[in-house]
């Protein structure tokens, strides 16, 4: 027997349109995230779905909207319906609508860019697409990569936040089993605690952090003393620096270049 009402999202509308229960209640009530329920209410999620009331279908009685009205923390309780008794959900690969097929790419971006820690299987089943799909995304392969904006799924409505919370969790007690990522792996999900007690790598200042790639190598050996001495050099004249010749050299130039006749 299922615990949410039947068209989950029209109750919730409705819910929100015409009682003074909390987001939290509603949420609970519907099986869906308590953001989702606030962007009902302001009109980011479902618009243009029209409320389906449960108590006119059967779903709720009155007397719970009421006590949910006067107690905050009250959770509402599905009516009984026998003919739902012993209904199982159907497993198998997820319904996207053809409405929204098209955005799939761009959620499956999202996810890669914000959770790079789930496995392809979880976005499968987030988004219902196949892992090549995901795999050419991931690698940037993919033939329409470049014309791809990154959007959260639950904003499209391929999947609820709920969902996404719920594979995020499975995703981090994974890596938690696994163990701690080091500092070069990217969004990692890591406790605040085991934040706290890792060894702190040393990094190189950010103004020359460009230069890694250049071996510093050791420092030269310093030259011998009697090199120095031997071949001293004065830059005070500006001329030393093109090295032009010095001494008798000048003289034969001036000799036989001679006066111009």
């Amino acid at each position: 027997m299922t615990n949410k009402p039947l068209m989950a999202k029209a109750t919730a509308v409705w819910l929100v349109d015409n009682t003074t229960l909390s987001f939290k209640q509603i949420a609970d009530f519907c099986g869906m995230h308590e953001l989702e329920v606030q962007g009902i209410a302001d009109g980011d999620v479902a618009a243009g779905v029209k409320g389906q009331d449960p108590v006119a279908g059967n779903q709720l009685d009155p007397k719970e909207i009421e006590k949910g009205e006067k107690d905050p923390l009250y959770k509402l309780r599905l009516k009984f319906n026998a003919a739902a008794v012993g209904e199982d959900k159907r497993r198998g690969p997820r319904y996207t609508p053809l409405s929204k097929r098209q955005d799939r790419p761009n959620a499956i971006l999202w996810l890669v860019k914000f959770h790079p820690e789930l496995a392809d299987a979880q976005i499968a089943r987030l988004v219902g697409t196949t892992k090549p799909t995901i795999a050419s995304i991931r690698e940037r392969t993919h033939w329409n990569i470049a014309n791809m904006t990154a959007i959260d799924p639950v904003a499209l409505g391929l999947c609820r936040q709920s969902e996404l919370d719920s594979e995020v969790q499975k995703a981090a007690k994974k890596r938690a089993a696994e163990g701690v990522m080091s500092d070069d792996e990217r969004r990692k999900l890591v406790s605040t605690e085991q934040s706290l007690g890792m060894d702190t790598e040393p990094r190189l200042p950010g103004a020359i952090a460009e230069l890694e790639g250049f071996t510093l190598g050791t420092t030269p050996e310093p030259e011998k003393a009697e090199d120095k001495d031997a071949d001293p050099k004065d830059f005070s004249d500006a001329d030393s620096f093109f090295n032009l010749p010095h001494g008798d050299e000048e003289d034969e130039d001036d000799e036989d270049s001679g006066p111009i006749r």
